[in-house]
This record gives structure tokens, sequence and C-alpha cells, in this order.
């Protein structure tokens, strides 16, 4: 496990305690657990905390690697590139039986030029970016992991778990990798995809003054009709001209952002759990229930009665 500075903590413990625990409950060594750094001494992560390496890359250490995977920085997105990890990975991991990332360490692979031309996830808050400066790269920001030939990519932090415990599964079967489910308390197959959890969608409104000011009227009031005659009435312009400016400057067409508009606020009142999906429909402008339906799942990913009884707040 390579970890560089900045590392999240988690993303390095949680994938070495599912291997640890396969260990366990082999009762034998079937993996030996190293921790790689950039440069001597601890490893300060995201959190304060600090890890001390077993060794430093670049040094004498010529010891075949089965498994290379590198963990995320919250800020890897903004790190410049390091030369002497770049050519690290670019002469290891190609050697290894398979190497991989979790969450934002897929832009150390990318910048090696390892992910080109291979299908990918990394955490859904920054895989736009990772695609935008990839372009040689296939980014599916709803995986929670991805296995492309002798790679293997991880969502989000927690995503590493779920990472770990397929690599278990591949190398010891079935029985082995069900056993440290149990025993770590953590689903064998996660339901749904990381959009689940994302955010991306509650943007902050763009454009010019007056479609600012539109959008967060139509957040405010999801229910209503809002078609584009009705919206472009609302700041005085031809429903044509409305459209092609509100598309030129928020990036999007009117409906697709409506619908998005309706679905956040389908999600915020799923969580607060005092309504069925129906009557979430009926609020947030959805003509009924089948229709939030599909509009939820082509933005979240699950349904709404899936999202509702995994995110509800549950008050007694």
């Amino acid at each position: 496990m390579l970890a560089l500075p900045g590392v999240q903590l988690l993303d390095v413990s949680g994938p070495l305690d599912v291997f640890a625990e396969a260990n366990s409950q082999l009762g034998h060594e079937a993996y030996r657990l190293v921790v790689a750094a950039s440069e001597p001494g601890p490893i300060r992560s995201s959190s304060g905390a600090r890890l001390m390496p077993d060794l430093i890359i670049g040094g004498d250490f010529e010891e075949a690697i089965d498994t290379l995977l590198v963990a995320g920085c919250p800020k890897a997105a903004e790190m410049p590139v390091d030369r002497v990890v770049v050519d690290w990975l670019q002469q290891r991991a190609p050697r290894a039986r398979r190497y991989g990332s979790v969450c934002s360490g897929a832009f150390f692979l990318a910048a090696a030029g390892l992910l080109d031309g291979r299908r990918v996830t990394t955490h859904w808050a920054v895989a736009e970016r990772l695609a935008e400066r990839f372009p040689e790269v296939t980014v599916d920001e709803d995986a929670i992991h991805v296995s492309d030939g002798p790679l293997r990519t991880a969502a989000g932090v927690t995503a590493g778990l779920d990472l770990a415990l397929a690599l278990v599964e591949e190398d010891l079967g079935h029985d082995i990798a069900m056993r440290v489910a149990s025993q770590l308390v953590m689903f064998f197959k996660r339901p749904g995809g990381q959009m689940q959890f994302s955010r991306k969608g509650e943007a902050v409104p763009a454009g010019r003054a007056a479609l600012q000011e539109l959008q967060r009227w139509v957040a405010a009031n999801p229910a209503l009709d809002h078609s584009v005659a009705n919206l472009a009435k609302r700041i005085d312009l031809s429903p044509r001209h409305f459209s092609r400016l509100f598309r030129t400057e928020v990036g999007i067409t009117p409906a697709t952002w409506v619908e998005e508009a309706r679905v956040n606020a389908a999600r915020r009142l799923l969580e607060q759990g005092n309504e069925a999906p129906k009557q979430v429909a009926a609020h947030c402008g959805f003509a009924d229930a089948d229709t939030l339906r599909r509009a939820f799942a082509r933005h979240v990913g699950i349904t709404p009665a899936e999202y509702r009884r995994r995110f509800a707040v549950i008050v007694i």
C-alpha cells in the first residue's frame, strides 16, 4: 500500500484490516502487508495522525509485489506531480500481478499513465476532474469498485474495504470472503452505487443574476409547473431565447435542471422519513410515484423507497 503525505488514513487502514482478517480466518499468513512511503519518516495523514511506513520507494526494495494499491488523499486532485512517485509506479505497477487505487489515489496512477484506455472509478466528488484531466481514462462515477484487466479501483474511502474484500474473494474464495465480511460487520456486496451518497447535483445557481434567481425560485417551489414557457415568461424572455441562454450559461437544458432540482427536493423529504414516495412525488412536482421512481433511479441509482430505508432519520 503506497501512502503519500496527506493520505486519508482509512484508505490505508481499511483495506489492510480486510487482508489481515483474511489471514486470521485462514489461520496463516496469505497476505504480508507493507506500507510504502515516498520519503523517510512518519507519513502525516489528513487527520493529523501519523503512520510509520515499512519501506521507502526508490530505495533498495526489489522484492516482487503481488498487489500494489495507492491510497487516496483529500487534496490529491490539486497535488503537484511527484516524479519520484510517478517513476516508481511506472516501474513497479506493470510488474505486479495487479495494481490499483483507493479513492483519489487514482490521480497518481493516472499521472503515471497507468489508467490510459482503462475503465476506473474514484470518489464521486472528483470523478469529473479525473475524466477532464485524463481524457484517455473512462471514469465510472457510480461504481463502488471496478476491475479492468490487472487494474482495480475503488470509490471513496470506505469503498476501499469493498475492493479489498473483492480481492480476498478472488484469491481465497467466497467462503473466506464471507467470513471476513461477517467479522468486520460489512456488506459482502454493498447495495447500489456511490451516487446514492453524492451531493454533486446540489449545485450553486449558475449564470447571470436573473437565471440564478430563477433557479432558486424553482428549487424552493418544485411542485409548480416549470415548463420552458412558464420559466421564460417569469424572466420576460421568449421560450426559444430562454432555452438557448439557459443551456449556454448553466450547461444543461432547463428541463434537466428542473428534474435535478425536483430529485434533490425529493431526497430531502425522503431523508426526513415522514412521507411515502407517493406523497413525496406530489410535493416535488412529479406526476406520480412511477415518474419519481424513474427520475430518482436515473440521478441517484436506487429507488426512492430504497433511499428512504437507508437514509431516513428515525425519530423515536
